[in-house]
């Protein structure tokens, strides 16, 4: 988990709408909108060098900023959209919400899987088929995660991966009830357990 909260400069804005919003382009800006809170929508704009920097680093979306504005306090934005250019997907307008640090929020984020090289499952011709490699949690704002880890050390073929069976953040919880599979260790040239798991659901199901 981070500890530290990374800066996110940005400069405020004059006008609203479309010509608004071209004129910052035309300057080198991408224009977006600050909302959420118990303030109004601030309008505002950050430099398109520096956000597509952020944005090829990755993890924007699931990062907790401290948004700085001269003439305004800062304060603790989490991304929410980022519109792209239909051609040239590079960001044309970005949509921040403000977060206390005690707010929780869903996020997707994204699952590691570790020694794959030493895992008894695959070192005997299994495959890993992971199905979800991002998992949804509610998290809470200050304690947003970087990654889930999942550990193959001990894996075997015909072993399910569920969300129950994974070691989550403290505060982190899916927004699914059930226990879900994230991944599994697949027999060579067979079908994985999760699938025959489906296939015996949807048989059940039928003969009723």
């Amino acid at each position: 988990m981070a500890n530290e909260i990374p800066d996110l400069v940005a400069q405020a804005r004059a006008g609203t709408g479309k010509g608004a919003a071209r004129a910052a382009r035309r300057a080198g800006m991408v224009p977006g909108v600050v909302y959420g809170g118990e303030a109004d929508p601030v309008a505002i704009q950050i430099p398109f060098n520096e956000l597509l920097k952020k944005l090829k680093a990755g993890k924007f979306k699931s990062t907790l900023w401290n948004l700085k504005v001269e003439g305004h306090d800062d304060v603790r934005v989490i991304c929410r959209d980022v519109q792209r250019d239909v051609v040239k997907d590079l960001p044309t307008h970005l949509d921040l919400m403000r977060l206390r640090r005690t707010s929780e929020i869903n996020l997707f984020i994204p699952v590691e899987f570790l020694n794959e090289d030493s895992c008894p499952g695959i070192k005997k011709g299994g495959m890993l088929a992971v199905v979800r490699p991002e998992v949804e949690l509610v998290v809470t704002a200050g304690e947003i995660p970087e990654k889930i880890v999942v550990d193959l050390a001990e894996a075997s073929i015909g072993d399910v991966i569920t969300i129950s069976s994974i070691e989550l953040p403290s505060g982190a919880r899916p927004t699914i009830d059930r226990d879900f599979v994230v991944a599994n260790i697949a027999a060579p040239g067979g079908i994985s357990a999760a699938d025959e798991e489906e296939e015996a659901g949807e048989e059940a199901a039928a003969e009723e």
